[in-house]
């Protein structure tokens, strides 16, 4: 097995992910349970950094008291999402007569609807006042959604921010929880996020023979005929083996932490490279 090094704070298991997703009890573990992953609050960052639109829920005005949901462009700022929304929006109106709010962020994908990502952010929604919080939020909001700029000036709109207090993730199946405010502040999103659909595509089109020597290598599925990678991160991957006993998940460390395809690349290259070693 290949493992990098982490702090005890960055050092996650999937065992946090299989809690209703028991195994059948003769079905045994094919990888160390203690291999790097990222955290639930840093996927949950990941997801709310690489998607721009959601669900704004409020408490409506009229009818009085029910929630309120609606479509709308966000961005973040730090660990809160914030908005430019027009004051002749209902939701604004909702806000200004109470601030409770939350945002439903969720990933996109349409074979399997609930097996994707999603989280919700809960806190309480202000107007920014003050001129450096205002420029803060434009900025970011500019960054992520550049279309704005030929109404950023509207008079009628304005500048408002969740501060999140608490979040509820959702990684699919078996992969939930509700996350400290901590995890979630202090979660960084994967830099590999948004080249890890290329990657997979790569490998799983031009590399199936390294997956396969992949798992042979490095797991207990040494009887692995084919393998698809399915994820990857800034720690490592993970990959679906087919053996005797039917298709299983297999996640595999990188030796150091990565930042780019680049990395992903070399560290790729290094471990088929040993894996063709430990397999003569």
């Amino acid at each position: 097995m290949i493992v990098c090094v982490l702090s005890s704070k960055e050092i996650r298991t999937l065992s946090n992910d299989a809690h209703s997703r028991p195994s059948a009890p003769t079905e045994e573990l094919l990888y160390d349970s203690a291999v790097p992953t990222p955290s639930h609050g840093e996927r949950a960052r990941t997801l709310a950094g690489a998607v721009k639109t959601g669900t704004l829920c409020s408490v409506a005005k009229e009818p009085a008291g029910f929630p309120y949901g609606s479509f709308v462009t966000y961005a973040m700022e730090g660990a809160d999402p914030v908005f430019f929304i027009s004051e002749l929006a209902e939701h604004t109106k909702n806000l200004r007569a109470d601030s409770r709010a939350s945002l439903l962020i969720a990933e996109g994908g349409e074979d399997d609807p609930l097996a994707n990502a999603r989280v919700t952010l809960i806190g309480s929604a202000r107007l920014l006042e003050d001129s450096g919080e205002r420029e803060a939020a434009k900025n970011a909001y500019l960054e992520t959604h550049p279309n704005a700029q030929y109404y950023i000036e509207y008079s009628d709109f304005g500048f408002w921010r969740i501060d999140v207090e608490s979040a509820r993730y959702i990684g699919g199946y078996g992969r939930m929880s509700w996350l400290e405010i901590e995890d979630w502040r202090s979660g960084r999103p994967d830099p590999i996020a948004a080249h890890a659909a290329g990657i997979l595509s790569h490998m799983n089109a031009d590399h199936a023979d390294a997956l396969v020597s992949y798992c042979r290598a490095f797991s207990k599925a040494t009887d692995t005929t084919a393998a698809t990678m399915t994820s990857v991160d800034r720690y490592g991957f993970e990959m679906s083996a087919q053996t005797g006993a039917g298709p299983r998940p297999v996640r595999l460390a990188f030796d150091a932490e990565i930042a780019t395809p680049d990395e992903a690349r070399g560290q790729l290259v290094a471990m088929v490279k040993r894996a063709r070693e430990t397999l003569v």
